[in-house]
């Protein structure tokens, strides 16, 4: 269910002619995918190409003994079994730190382990053959001894004297700290007539992509070229990252990514198996494809979210907030993950917790601590459904205790909408939100005094239901703040080149892929816009460092807001360059004339002058006919990278309405409502998807996802029958609305939209299901809301 939109800004300012801008618009692509016509990865195979399998550590940690190979080599089909050690003459091993996130440390990592495995899953020794069925069997012959050693795997007492040291030469198990005062918390807490406080678990969980991580490696001696096949969100990273590892000139790395079977962050780092597989290729002097399977994805992929926060909340009696307090342990793998690091995600939560509100004292303590447990590192949202969960969770207990409604909290404590620019009490930089107008939009939407009253008459019938808010801020857009200030080459800028073919078509060539978010499809709609064709006379190209200009990729809602600027600005010079032929051809002043509808026309009269398809033709096929000295220049590329601000923030609000058992603690899940701000909406229908996508993968961790570990660090959920995803049948509808307050740091005006569906999802549902358990002077704070957890907090099991 789709709400009305409430003041679209005009279009007119981004392009003459705004047809498509704006317009539900079905994505391109979408006929070819559904008829079965997608090139995934494993849809791909080159000549003489072998696969590859590898045994990874069945443990959390071990030092590897020995490796008898002479089994495994005689299984039919096998080429070659490789350990780390020969892996590591031609790739050099990383670690993983950023410059800016002071004091980070992380050890050497190598692409197969050499001496020690450090997390149960990390690949140890490769299996390669004609065929993968002839690498499975041959691993099961394949001998490895090793020899169990203490590991680290409780976060709360990975500092401790008694805890093993993962990598001794760093000292502890500490990879990052950081601690944030304005000065005058304590002071606030005191003056305070209430004071709050919980503590927050959010479980350990990971993405669970449809495709699954995969690659092809071709290294071809003959020319001396590595030519990489993807299933990932950033190949001009994957260029740079290939081409450093293994000392070869990025010009002779080339990354191609076809079809992308989702990602949601999981596919935006560099593996040791990515690194592993190309090793292979260089030694092999053939292709190599390997394809993970679902049970190793469950041990390879990065996990995500484990954090234990104790959160407090100050505010007066007349219920403004004065100040928050947070304390975030939060626990990784061995390894800082390459070259995003595995600090982000808690860095992320000191920066974005209170971020919607207007207190004036904050304090903040992040410890990021080494485990032997799979690496983790950004995954959708990157800390954003963490700090919104404790926010908002404080936001609500401070309400109630006030005996305020907890909507009338809220926008009694928002950021003004009138009051930006402004500096976020963290220091982030904020350039225009609209909290106020959102929230009053959601009371609206859900018609929140009638729903109130709803819940009343059931509570005296026995039926217990919650009505949940959370308000958000969502980081999109991001400059080189991120990644290029740390040292990580990671590109901040995104471009695209568009070129008129001489049928009078357009050829858009763009560096951020398509992940099935339809990011080609509002490009197609920018390009026909700005250029001034029908959609159908455009075709995107994605996802090759050959033939694509350079850029950073998708990741961190920048799809939209950066390559997105990026396709507009080289679609308006190419109208340019297309109205000074025209004038050339027709002998006129350009600034007369226009592109409208595949035609030059008299911008005047309106007057069809020339159809493109016969300006096409003249410019590339009878130059002898224009006059001499002018060359047509009829293909294009621009670059955008966002400077104004190091990020560029998006806001919302989101509700949800849930009916608690309290016989079995289960959770119904009644109706959700978004009321989102992402600036300019380019098609309605994408962002909508991109929402309720987002929402549900949200719900998935606050209800339902968690990778649980034994007390010897063994995942023990780690496949489809016990790690649990969000099905259609449990989720409730979800109604999306919009806001659109355009970013001015762009001609196009676009924020991001991809995670702030997830940001705020958890933090809904946490106050919903307590809204329903207040009555009973009961609340649950731990993700996954578990029945035995609601059970536990209602005293009804020990």
């Amino acid at each position: 269910m789709n709400a009305p939109e409430r003041h679209p800004p005009a279009l007119h300012a981004v392009t003459d002619d705004p047809r498509y801008i704006g317009a539900s618009v079905t994505r391109t692509g979408a006929r070819r995918l559904v008829e079965g016509r997608g090139t995934y990865l494993d849809d791909i195979k080159l000549p003489r190409m072998a696969h590859v399998v590898y045994w990874r550590s069945p443990v959390a940690h071990c030092r590897i003994l020995g490796i008898v190979r002479d089994h495994a080599l005689q299984m039919p089909g096998v080429i070659a079994v490789v350990d780390g050690a020969e892996v590591a003459t031609v790739c050099k091993p990383w670690v993983a730190t950023l410059s800016h996130l002071v004091g980070m440390k992380s050890a050497p990592q190598h692409a197969l382990a050499i001496d020690r495995a450090c997390w149960q899953g990390e690949p140890v020794v490769a299996v390669v053959a004609e065929t993968r069925a002839q690498a499975e069997d041959a691993l099961q012959y394949l001998q490895v001894e090793w020899e169990s050693l203490p590991a680290a795997l409780e976060m709360e007492t990975a500092l401790d004297a008694a805890t093993p040291v993962i990598h001794p030469d760093l000292g502890d198990n500490l990879c990052f700290t950081r601690s944030l005062d304005t000065g005058g918390v304590d002071a606030a807490f005191a003056a305070a007539e209430v004071v709050c406080e919980a503590t927050f678990h959010f479980g350990r969980h990971t993405g669970v992509t449809l495709e699954p991580r995969c690659q092809i490696a071709d290294w071809n001696p003959g020319d001396q070229r590595l030519t990489v096949y993807h299933s990932q969100q950033a190949p001009h990273m994957m260029q740079d990252l290939y081409s450093r590892q293994f000392s070869l000139p990025e010009s002779s790395v080339r990354v191609i990514c076809k079809d992308v079977g989702g990602s949601f962050g999981i596919k935006v780092h560099a593996y040791p198996d990515d690194f592993a597989t190309v090793a292979l290729s260089m030694l092999l002097k053939r292709p190599v494809k390997f394809v993970a399977d679902r049970l190793e994805s469950f041990t390879s992929d990065i996990h995500a979210r484990e954090h234990r926060i104790h959160g407090r909340i100050a505010a007066s009696k007349v219920g403004d907030i004065l100040a928050f307090e947070i304390d975030d342990l939060t626990g990784i793998g061995p390894y800082s993950m390459f070259p995003r690091t595995s600090a982000i995600e808690g860095n992320q939560v000191v920066n974005l917790t209170g971020g919607p509100y207007r207190h004036q004292q904050y304090r903040a303590h992040l410890k990021v601590v080494f485990l032997n447990k799979t690496p983790t590192c950004q995954y959708r949202g990157v800390g954003h459904p963490i700090a919104c969960a404790v926010t908002e969770g404080l936001v609500d207990l401070a309400a109630a205790k006030l005996g305020m409604d907890p909507l009338a909290f809220r926008k009694r404590n928002v950021i003004r909408d009138d009051a930006y620019p402004a500096t976020g009490i963290s220091g982030i930089k904020l350039e225009v939100l609209s909290h106020e107008e959102c929230l009053r939009q959601i009371e609206t939407l859900m018609d929140y005094p009638a729903l109130r009253a709803e819940q009343a008459a059931l509570r005296e019938r026995g039926i217990h239901r919650g009505i949940g808010f959370a308000t958000l801020i969502e980081l999109t857009n991001p400059g080189a703040a991120f990644y290029g200030v740390g040292g990580a080459r990671i590109a901040a800028q995104d471009g695209a080149t568009i070129r008129l073919e001489p049928t009078g078509s357009v050829t858009v060539l763009v560096s951020v892929g398509e992940q099935g978010q339809g990011a080609e499809g509002i490009y197609t709609q920018i390009a026909a816009d700005a250029v001034g064709v029908g959609i159908d006379k455009v075709r995107v190209v994605t996802g090759d460092t050959d033939v694509t200009p350079y850029g950073g990729g998708t990741w961190a809602s920048r799809g939209a807001g950066i390559g997105g600027e990026a396709v507009l600005q080289a679609g308006l010079a190419l109208r340019q360059g297309i109205l000074k032929v025209a004038a050339v051809i027709l002998n006129r002043d350009a600034a007369g004339l226009a592109v409208h509808r595949d035609e030059i026309v008299d911008a005047a009269t309106g007057a069809t002058l020339m159809p493109l398809a016969e300006l096409g033709r003249v410019a590339y096929f009878r130059p002898d006919t224009l006059p001499p000295g002018f060359t047509p220049e009829l293909m294009v590329t621009r670059h955008y990278a966002q400077r104004d601000y190091p990020f560029i923030f998006t806001n919302g609000v989101q509700a949800s309405y849930v009916e608690v058992d309290l016989d079995t603690g289960f959770v119904k899940l009644l109706k959700h409502w978004a009321v989102e701000d992402c600036g300019r909406v380019i098609n309605p229908m994408l962002v909508d998807e991109q929402m309720r996508g987002a929402i549900v993968q949200g719900i998935g961790g606050a209800m339902y996802e968690e990778c649980l570990y034994d007390a010897e660090g063994q995942l023990i959920n780690g496949n489809m029958a016990d790690y649990l995803v969000p099905m259609s049948a449990e989720m409730p509808d979800i109604v999306v609305a919009h806001v659109q307050t355009p970013t001015a740091s762009s001609k196009l005006g676009a924020k991001g939209a991809g995670e702030a569906g997830t940001a705020g999802a958890p933090g809904a549902m946490m106050n919903a299901i307590n809204d329903a358990l207040r009555p009973h002077s009961a609340a649950v704070f731990s993700q996954p809301f578990t029945p035995e957890k609601i059970l536990r907090a209602l005293g009804r099991v020990a």
